[in-house]
């Protein structure tokens, strides 16, 4: 691990990334978001929707790697860095994956992220 990076544990902050600069990719989603002074942090969030535990776990040793090579040099400073495991993720290639976190870093640094969501629609329960 990077002396310079530290780890997002607390769900407040997740939820406080969560409105930051979005970008999404085919494998993961990147949230970026100003900290106020903290430092480069990251946070890995993989949901149950991806699969079992040992899917979900494999896919964020990946992401864990990914981040602590490219953060150091392409990483916002003072800002948290989210990446939200998707579906296709666990089978793409470790090599692209990190192109296209290279590009959605850079992307991010421009302040072009993709467009906010709209607030979730809820289903009843009858449908």
């Amino acid at each position: 691990m990077h002396p310079n990076l530290s780890v997002i544990r607390k769900r407040r902050d997740f939820l406080a990334a969560n409105r930051g600069l979005r970008v999404a990719r085919p494998g993961f989603v990147l949230l970026a978001r100003p900290n106020h002074g903290q430092g480069k942090r990251y946070g890995i969030t993989v949901t149950k929707k991806i699969g079992n535990a040992v899917v979900r776990n494999r896919m964020k040793r990946r992401f864990r790697e990914l981040l602590w090579a490219a953060l150091p040099d392409a990483g916002l400073p003072d800002h948290d860095h989210i990446l939200i495991g998707r579906e296709g993720g666990v089978e793409r290639e470790f090599a692209v994956l990190r192109d296209e976190l290279a590009a959605a870093l850079a992307r991010a640094a421009a302040g072009k992220g993709d467009r906010p969501r709209g607030p979730r629609q809820r289903r009843s329960r009858r449908a």
